[in-house]
């Protein structure tokens, strides 16, 4: 996956190849059952391309691979450098 990519990007793209292939689901049989190019999931999963999954792609790849979406993130944040400076949210006072 391209290294532009963010760490949850790679984790997410990463996952749902490990299921894929757990269900030996090739990459142009999901590409074809999801309604997409023979080469749509081929091109998301090669390491030079800086293509990703948006949500729906998540949910139609769910549906296909008869799993949940929440199977394809992490259990938790993951928390890059480069968002370091982002806070926990504080809930105004009423």
């Amino acid at each position: 996956m391209h290294e532009s990519l963010d760490e949850i990007e790679r984790y997410i793209i990463s996952r749902v190849r490990e299921i894929r292939e757990a269900k030996d689901v090739t990459q142009e049989e999901l590409s074809l059952a999801i309604g997409k190019n023979i080469g749509f999931i081929s091109q998301i999963e090669a390491p030079s391309k800086k293509a990703k999954y948006n949500t729906i792609h998540l949910n139609l790849i769910a549906i296909a691979l008869e799993c949940s979406p929440k199977d394809f993130w992490p259990e938790y944040p993951i928390k890059e450098e480069k968002y370091k400076n982002i806070k926990a949210a504080q809930p105004k006072n009423s």
